[in-house]
């Protein structure tokens, strides 16, 4: 779970609740606003298990007790005003009593969807159905897989002097590919993307 300090939050602005923003830990898409009292976030940081405060009920209540649907702690962080808390989680199931995957219409961000991705590759890996390109890969082996992550490198190479629909089609092939070789080696993009995320930061710095 990622740790960030929660010193000196600011209770009294929000007469002792703060909103607390859930966020999917891996596609980043927000899920639902709630809020938090000083126990509901003490009992979320011991159990695991994303726990509000209900203001109708007056009451702590624990994501998911009634539905199943419940929230995997993965991280939370504090605003810079102290006054708000983002809660990066791992939903089990639908986040809305609707049934719908988010309270909000906005689905998930392009860049969200590699996560989904991820979880295809993985089911493909895990459960080998019959007939699938993905299963069938992971069958080769690593040496197949990163031979065709070359393969399709090349063919991106030669994409680019086209059209952008010729090299969008390519690129996609790339990813794709190298998302199985990562699954394969245990890893996944999100590691590359902490990767590159660490290797820009005293850019990030320098600009602020």
């Amino acid at each position: 779970m990622k740790k960030t300090s929660l010193s000196g939050l600011d209770w009294k602005k929000g007469g002792g609740l703060l909103p607390a923003i859930v966020q999917d830990a891996k596609s980043g898409r927000v899920l639902m606003l709630g809020y938090m009292s000083p126990e509901s976030l003490k009992r979320t940081l011991k159990t695991g298990r994303v726990t509000f405060f209900s203001r109708s009920r007056d009451k702590l209540w624990v994501k998911g007790e009634t539905s199943g649907n419940g929230l995997k702690l993965r991280g939370i962080s504090r605003d810079c005003d102290r006054d708000a808390l983002l809660v990066l989680a791992e939903p089990k199931g639908p986040t809305c009593h609707t049934g719908a995957v988010s309270c909000f219409d906005a689905g998930e961000t392009d860049f969200g969807f590699f996560a989904l991705l991820e979880d295809i590759i993985e089911s493909r890996r895990r459960d080998k159905p019959k007939g699938s390109y993905t299963a069938s890969l992971f069958a080769a082996g690593v040496d197949r897989i990163a031979q065709k992550v070359g393969e399709e490198g090349v063919e991106v190479a030669l994409a680019a002097r086209g059209p952008k629909a010729k090299l969008h089609d390519e690129a996609a092939d790339l990813l794709f590919h190298l998302a199985v070789l990562m699954r394969a080696k245990g890893s996944s993009l999100s590691e590359v993307a902490k990767e590159l995320a660490r290797r820009n930061k005293p850019f990030v710095k320098k600009s602020k």
